[in-house]
Formats: C-alpha cells, sequence, structure tokens
C-alpha cells in the first residue's frame, strides 16, 4: 500500500503543470549616444512582441514577460558592459534583446554574456567581425552582416552610374567594417574608391576631414556614420563648403532626424537600409501603429529579436538562455507553419502541440551561419524632406 501511494504521488506529481514564471527581457539599446533618436522605436519593436506574449498566456505554462531597458550608449564599451552587467546580475533577465551597435554588442558578449551564458539577439549590430566570434552559441541577429550590406550599396552606386565615390566612416568596428566592405563590393564592380578616411564622433568642426574628402574627389560622398553624430556633422560640413551634394546614407544615416536637421539640401541624396516588402513588415506596421509607434530602422528586427527569444523558450520547455539557445534556429527556419506578426501566440500553441514552426516574422527572418540573418534591404532616396522607399533587394 504505501508503495502505491507513493507511486500515485509521483504520478500527480508529473501530472501537474508547471509552476509560471515572470520572464525578464533586457532591451539594451543606445538610448544615449549617435544613434539616440533610432533607438525608442527598436525598443518599441521589441515591446510589442514582449507584450503580445505575456498577454496571451501562452508561454510556459501561462509564464508573463516583461522588458527591462538598458542604455548600451552605442560606443561607450564600458558604459554598455556596466549596464549589461545590472541587467543579469541586478534585474536576472534570461537573455538580451541587444545589443544596438556593433562594438557595444561585441563588449557586452565578450565581458558579460559568455560570462553569464546569456542569449543576445541583436536587432542592429552589423559588423562582419560578429559572423566569426566566439560566442558559445549565445549571439544571434536579425539585422544581415555589413558584407551584405556593403553588397547591396556597391549594386546602388553600380546601377546609378557612379564611377568614383569618396567614403568617410566613424571609427569603429561598425564603421570600418562596413566601409571596408562597401570599398572592396564596389571596386570589384569596377568602381573606384578615391578615398576612405575614419572620422571622430563628437567634433565641432569637421572642416579638415571635409577638405581632405573634398581633395581626393568623386562623384559623391558615402558617408558611414551615425545620422546623430560625425556623420551628420560630415555632410553638414561638406554642404557649407560646397565639396559635395549628394551623400550616399548607408543603415546608420537613415533616420528622420538627418533629414529634418540637414533641409533640402539632403535631396537627392541615396542610400539602404535593412527592410523587407513582405507581408510580415505590413502587419508589423499595423500593430506598431495601433499600439502608437511608428515603423524605425530596425523596429521590425527588433521585434523579431524577441520574438524569437520566446519562441525558443516555448521549443525548449525552459528560459533558461542554456537550453533555449539550442532552439533559435529550428524556430526561425523551415519546416513549419509560417508564423507573421500578430500570430506569436499561435505560434506558441503550435509548438506545445508538438508541432514545427518556420517563424518569417516581421523582416522575413532566415537564419544562415551561426546566428546570421539572410537579410533584405530597403533602397531610399531622400526627396522633399522625406525618407522615399524607392524598392527592396
Amino acid at each position: 500500500m504505501k508503495r502505491m501511494l507513493t507511486v500515485l504521488a509521483a504520478t500527480t506529481m508529473l501530472a501537474m503543470p508547471a509552476k509560471a514564471e515572470d520572464i525578464k527581457l533586457g532591451v539594451l539599446l543606445g538610448f544615449t549616444g549617435p544613434l539616440e533618436s533610432l533607438a525608442p522605436d527598436i525598443a518599441a519593436g521589441a515591446e510589442l512582441a514582449i507584450k503580445e506574449v505575456s498577454d496571451s498566456g501562452a508561454l510556459l505554462d501561462g509564464s508573463t514577460v516583461t522588458a527591462v531597458r538598458g542604455d548600451s550608449t552605442c560606443v561607450d564599451a564600458g558604459a554598455a558592459t556596466a549596464s549589461a552587467e545590472r541587467l543579469v546580475s541586478s534585474d536576472k533577465v534570461n537573455a538580451i534583446v541587444g545589443a544596438m551597435c556593433s562594438g557595444a554588442t561585441t563588449a557586452v558578449l565578450q565581458n558579460v554574456a559568455l560570462a553569464n551564458g546569456v542569449v543576445m539577439i541583436s536587432p542592429s549590430a552589423t559588423s562582419p567581425a560578429l559572423s566569426t566570434i566566439e560566442d558559445n552559441g549565445l549571439f544571434f541577429r536579425t539585422a544581415p552582416s555589413d558584407a551584405r550590406q556593403g553588397e547591396v550599396l556597391a549594386d546602388i552606386l553600380s546601377d546609378k552610374g557612379v564611377k568614383e565615390a569618396a567614403l568617410t566612416y566613424t571609427n569603429n568596428d561598425y564603421g570600418k567594417g562596413l566601409a571596408d566592405s562597401i570599398k572592396s563590393a564596389f571596386e570589384a564592380k569596377g568602381g573606384k574608391i578615391t578615398i576612405s578616411a575614419a572620422h571622430e564622433d563628437g567634433k565641432g568642426d569637421y572642416g579638415a576631414e571635409v577638405a581632405s574628402l573634398a581633395s581626393a574627389g568623386g562623384e559623391v560622398l558615402i558617408v558611414v556614420g551615425y545620422l546623430d553624430q560625425g556623420g551628420k556633422g560630415i555632410i553638414q560640413g561638406a554642404l557649407d563648403a560646397g565639396a559635395f551634394d549628394t551623400f550616399v546614407l548607408p543603415d546608420g544615416m537613415i533616420g528622420d532626424s538627418l533629414a529634418e536637421a540637414i533641409g533640402p539640401d539632403l535631396d537627392g541624396s541615396y542610400g539602404e537600409r535593412p527592410g523587407t516588402d513582405s507581408n510580415g513588415a505590413d502587419l508589423f506596421a499595423k500593430e506598431i501603429e495601433a499600439a502608437g509607434g511608428k515603423v524605425g530602422p530596425y523596429g521590425a528586427e527588433a521585434y523579431d529579436a524577441a520574438a524569437l527569444i520566446m519562441l525558443a523558450m516555448q521549443a525548449a520547455g525552459s528560459s533558461e538562455s542554456a537550453k533555449l539557445k539550442e532552439k533559435v534556429t529550428d524556430v526561425a527556419n523551415a519546416p513549419g507553419e509560417k508564423i507573421l506578426p500578430g500570430e506569436l501566440a499561435k505560434g506558441l500553441k503550435l509548438i506545445a502541440e508538438g508541432k514545427d514552426i518556420d517563424y518569417v516574422g516581421a523582416s522575413d527572418v532566415e537564419m544562415i551561419g551561426p546566428g546570421e540573418s539572410a537579410g533584405k534591404f530597403r533602397e531610399i532616396k531622400i526627396e522633399g524632406g522625406k525618407i522615399v522607399t524607392v524598392g527592396y533587394r
């Protein structure tokens, strides 16, 4: 009888549902610094997915999910590390959406994530160096590498008949990596980069840098920088000096604040940033606008980063990074039923039923290699002081 009661008790314990958790996700972005105007829209994307899942009650037996913000500053590795340490040690986050910029992301990965075994999915860190960095399977990104962005920008330049271009880049991992990628891809197409020169952020005057760029010449000036800092200063200085009148803008330079700051003189400039014209992108736009936000650069990728973390938790049956890291690629790729923005509860329920999902999301996610996103790009031009979509590549 005693043995029977013991067996019955054990069976009852196994049948009991797991205790619901209050899961915390860090949202580690550059809320101050050279891209601070972009951070709120990126955070809104991540937090939209977090609220959607938490409200559904479908994650891990009714667990709730709370977003905890941290400021990576983008350019201060020490501040980014300290902020990440707080998220992990004090706030006890289960995983991190972020960081935002490549240098800060590298610092957080090496100094915090690896030491504590915490998964990071960045929506916007694009340095090619992150493709091969030692990460113990903890790092992923939903934005494509700058190795791909350089090829896309070279295609745009070639299609516009540009033969020679000057290039300036912010002096950090992101700037150097993307500048090298653009130069290599453009010259492979027969183009010429007349100069590739670094600039520092935070200066009051960029006259010397503009003089060097103007001396080298070029039909256009490619500005690989930050729209709230040195990149903006270079453009204004070039316009004031009459050195260039057309600027080529990669992802870090595209945002409403730049067009507003420079004004009509920016009209005619062009560039690209990650983006897609998929059905998922349209659904995300409707959702974020209904929530009182707006579609900004990398907001879709942030929604997808948060969604992938939570879907991977469900697939792993655990909120622990050590377990969910093994499931991120599984839920992101085929086979399985496609899951779009607004369908996260559906995805969670299918996983709970033992079925496969293929998370397409807001940015048409497809993981390639070690945590890499294949990525697509939105080609833009500045017209009437506004960012206008030309097409997708």
